[in-house]
């Protein structure tokens, strides 16, 4: 049966990097697009061997780059929580940070963090993994400050201690409780300093880091190679000894192979149609986990279109986000009215509060109030196949939705996404579709990535009230002034509205036969987590 499913996957390329990966040959030297870890791989002391079976994981996601200073997005974080380690970790169903490449991590004080490594720490490549590593690592990604990167979650940073080889303290720029979840991120994955420049990318193909897989090979938009890394300290050891990761262009061809057992696991994006198709199949299993993923539309401020802020709320009192459910998602996400989905403490349907059901005449009223003449020119831009196939419907029926009012004129514009991330920053769209899954699981982490100085878009939105916010909610150790700093915030974003909610949807992936684990990991944070997935016979 195996057999059969990887000759299947050989129009991807995949049975390509299967033989590579398998056959014994020392893969650090080839010159096809393969990582140099796989030598090392396994060497080093390691706990019990993988007993399941190697799997595949199939996925329509793409990858902006896996160094770890270079991406901000689910398809290259995905990768990166398997291959690198952090300080520490959250496990799955939980909110607590628990130690990973540390031994222990604690607050000195509200502006002092203190990590103790575990000894003995190597990366794939053998290398040892010091608190010198972990220093570079947080040094290298603010330094680079890449635009695709998330170097802004290091905000907080404001210098960096290495007494000794094991000790790292953190020296924060003002009170922040949410920088130990921060270290929990991807963005603050730890590489080694013999192997990654101090002021570059590394390629792709060539990353080292010491989690629990290694990269044995990466082929941009077809495959990569996982295999279990024996020399691996830490709480997440690998229940299977390697992972297929492959590459699908279109979701119709990963519904598809899900449906053919040619994956074992299909996880991002299939269209709800393809979804609801697969519950009626026995050959799969339809998984769906709470869930966290949101879709909003942000503003660009520096253009004349959504300068003024009438246009931007005459926008936000039209939008119809039980008809984008509907039309555009088949009833398989939910509306949103606050950038924060429903559940965080703090949350406040705050769109809902201030505009209420949708209403053309309100949108009218309150562009003539501005003296804003009709019909308004929007570009409107979105990215095809990055969010998944449903992405164009969704930008359709708002865009209908906006034309049907006679009060703007809107032109559709797309762009695949590492286009789309450098076109929507330099202000090729007026209004422009993007999705989100936390960093960590705090109404925090939908708010200020998005409204202090810009957020990671670069939309030239600028608020001392929303930066004070953002500063009081950091600072606070008390939950309650915490929430009434969030609720603040959530109000002050449907009245400035720099940006505007649309859905929340959740973590689904589908199964195949022997499959384990897969649903522990459907949690809200979105971290997939390869290790805890194993395949039996």
């Amino acid at each position: 049966m195996r057999n059969r499913k990887l000759t299947a996957a050989i129009g991807s390329g995949l049975l390509v990097g299967i033989l590579a990966a398998c056959g014994g040959e020392d893969t650090a030297s080839d010159s096809d697009g393969s990582a140099g870890s796989g030598e090392s791989a396994g060497s080093g002391e390691s706990g019990d061997a993988p007993s399941g079976e190697p799997w595949i994981l199939g996925t329509t996601d793409t990858v902006t780059a896996l160094d770890p200073a270079g991406s901000y997005d689910l398809g290259s974080w995905t990768l990166s929580y398997n291959i690198y380690q952090t300080l520490m970790t959250i496990p799955a169903g939980e909110n607590t940070p628990q130690p990973d490449a540390a031994e222990s991590c604690d607050y000195d004080d509200a502006k002092t963090y203190t990590c103790t490594l575990q000894d003995g720490l190597t990366f794939s490549n053998g290398n040892e993994l010091t608190s010198s590593d972990v220093k570079f690592s947080i040094e290298r990604n603010i330094d680079i400050e890449n635009p695709n990167g998330a170097s802004g979650l290091l905000a907080s940073v404001k210098s960096i201690d290495t007494p000794d080889d094991t000790t790292v303290t953190f020296n924060l720029a003002k009170p922040d409780t949410t920088f130990q979840f921060v270290l929990t991120t991807a963005t603050a994955s730890i590489v080694d300093e013999e192997t990654f420049p101090a002021d570059e990318l590394l390629p792709d193909t060539e990353v080292v880091g010491s989690g629990p897989f290694a990269l044995d090979q990466y082929r941009a938009g077809e495959q990569a190679v996982l295999t279990a890394n024996e020399s691996y300290q830490g709480a997440n050891q690998p229940a299977s000894p390697q992972v297929f990761v492959q590459y699908f262009g279109e979701s119709s061809a990963l519904k598809l192979a899900a449906q053919e057992n040619e994956v074992d696991v299909a996880w991002r994006s299939l269209s709800p149609t393809d979804i609801n198709d697969l519950k009626e199949q026995d050959s799969v299993e339809v998984i769906e986990g709470e869930g966290s993923e949101i879709r909003y539309y942000v503003w660009q401020l520096a253009n004349p279109t959504a300068e003024d802020v009438a246009t931007r709320q005459a926008v936000a009192q039209i939008i119809d986000r039980e008809a984008i459910a509907e039309r555009a998602y088949d009833g398989t996400v939910e509306p949103l009215y606050s950038i924060v989905p429903p559940g965080f403490p703090g949350q406040i349907d705050a769109f809902k509060g201030r505009y209420g059901e949708p209403d053309v005449q309100a949108a009218e009223q309150i562009l003539n109030d501005a003296g804003i003449e009709t019909p308004v020119d929007i570009t409107l831009g979105y990215t095809p196949t990055h969010y998944g196939p449903n992405a164009v419907d969704e930008a359709s029926e708002l865009a209908d939705q906006l034309n049907a009012s006679d009060l703007f004129t809107v032109e559709l514009q797309d762009a695949e996404w590492e286009e789309y991330q450098t076109l929507y920053k330099e202000g090729a769209y007026d209004l422009f579709h993007l999705g989100w899954f936390p960093d960590f699981l705090d109404a925090d982490n939908y708010l200020s990535p998005f409204v202090v100085d810009g957020g990671f878009y670069d939309n030239n939105y600028s608020s001392e009230e929303a930066n004070q916010l953002v500063a009081d909610e950091q600072g606070a150790s008390d939950p309650a002034e915490r929430e009434a700093a969030f609720a603040d915030l959530q109000d002050l974003v449907a009245e400035d509205v720099p940006l505007i909610p649309s859905w929340v949807g959740l973590n689904t992936a589908i199964a195949g036969p022997g499959m384990e684990g897969v649903e522990e990991t459907l949690d809200p944070s979105f971290i997939f987590r390869f290790w805890a997935i194993s395949k039996s016979s």
